[in-house]
């Protein structure tokens, strides 16, 4: 299906957040996300379902201060 993803479109068979943020090469990487502009918190990425052109934010922790 085709999504968002921090602005560009990509193309993900994974139904769930979870399942397209391994296709997407994040697997264990430690991100916060939003869906459509709704923080979805990690333990709830399993169960959280994508539908075409959902749009998808994902955030790395910077170091610095």
């Amino acid at each position: 299906m085709k999504i968002i993803v921090n602005g560009e479109s990509a193309e993900v068979e994974a139904a769930t957040l979870a399942g397209a943020l391994e296709e997407l090469g994040y697997g264990e990487a430690l991100v916060a996300t939003a869906l459509n502009r709704e923080f979805v918190p990690a333990p709830l990425r399993g169960e959280t379902r994508l539908s075409e052109n959902d749009r998808i934010e994902i955030i790395a922790p910077m170091q610095g201060g």
